[in-house]
C-alpha cells in the first residue's frame, strides 16, 4: 500500500517556526510522501515561505506542493517557489512528478486551480472581458491538470490542487462563496484523465470527504478541517 500524507492551509508566519516540524519528523514511520495543498503562508511573504522551507527540509520522505491564493498575495511567486525547491520540495503548477515510493510508482499532477463554481451555478465566459478572463483562468488550469494526469505512467495517480474540484467537500461553507472555492472543470479534468485520489485545501469550513462524478475520491485536507498536522490515505498495492 502507498501511504500518502497530506495537509493544506497551514498559513505559516515568521512566528510559526517549529509548529509542525515535531509531527512531520515522524512521517517516515507512517507515510511514503507528503502532499502540501497550498496556502502555506499567511500573505505570501518570502520570509514566511522561508519559514515553511525550514519546516520541510530533510523530512525523510518526498514532499510535493502546490501554492494557494495566500501564497501569491505578495507577488513573490518565483521567490516562494525557489525557497521550497531549495528545501527539496517539488512545486507543481500544471505539471507532474513521478516518485518511486513504497515499491511502486506514484504520479502526482498538480495545479493551483481557480474558482468558477459548479454545475447549475457556475460562471460562464460571456460578457465583460473580466468575466471571460476569470473563466479562462479556471479552464486553463483544468486543462493543464488533465494533460498532466494523462501523461503519467504510474501505479497510483493523484491530483493535487488548492481549489476544490467538487462541492461535496465545501459543505459547511456558505453556499454563496462556492464559486470562489473551486470549479467543476477541475473534476472534469480529473475524471477525463483518471486518478486514484484528488487532494485539495482552501475551504476551511468545509468537509473532508467527497467524490467526483466519475468516482474519484476527493479529500479536503485544509488544516482547519482535518484538525491534525497531516492525514494519511492508503492507496493501491505495491508493485
Amino acid at each position: 500500500m502507498i501511504r500518502v500524507a497530506a495537509v493544506g492551509d497551514i498559513h505559516f508566519g515568521t512566528d510559526s517556526a517549529g509548529r509542525l516540524r515535531p509531527w512531520w519528523a515522524e512521517l517516515p514511520q507512517c507515510a511514503d510522501l507528503l502532499l502540501l495543498a497550498g496556502d502555506l503562508t499567511r500573505i505570501g511573504g518570502p520570509d514566511e515561505m522561508a519559514t515553511v522551507a525550514e519546516e520541510v527540509t530533510d523530512l525523510g520522505v518526498p514532499v510535493v506542493a502546490v501554492l494557494g491564493n495566500h501564497d501569491l498575495h505578495s507577488d513573490a511567486l518565483d521567490r516562494n517557489t525557489d525557497a521550497l525547491e531549495s528545501a527539496g520540495v517539488t512545486v507543481l503548477e500544471g505539471d507532474a512528478v513521478t516518485l518511486s515510493v513504497g515499491g511502486a510508482q506514484v504520479g502526482v499532477a498538480g495545479v493551483r486551480g481557480f474558482g468558477g463554481g459548479f454545475e447549475g451555478a457556475c460562471a460562464s465566459a460571456f460578457g465583460e472581458p473580466e468575466m471571460k478572463h476569470f473563466v479562462a483562468t479556471t479552464a486553463a488550469a483544468a486543462d493543464a491538470l488533465g494533460v498532466a494526469l494523462a501523461g503519467l505512467d504510474a501505479d497510483v495517480r493523484i491530483a493535487l490542487t488548492h481549489y476544490s474540484p467538487v462541492p461535496d467537500t465545501l459543505r459547511g461553507e456558505r453556499v454563496e462563496i462556492y464559486p470562489f472555492l473551486g470549479s467543476y472543470l477541475l473534476a472534469e479534468a480529473i475524471d477525463g484523465a483518471g486518478a486514484d485520489l484528488a487532494v485539495h485545501g482552501h475551504a476551511h469550513n468545509g468537509t473532508e470527504k467527497g467524490m467526483t462524478p466519475g468516482g474519484c475520491h476527493v479529500r479536503n485536507v485544509a488544516l482547519p478541517v482535518i484538525e491534525t498536522p497531516f492525514r494519511v490515505y492508503c492507496l493501491g498495492e505495491a508493485a
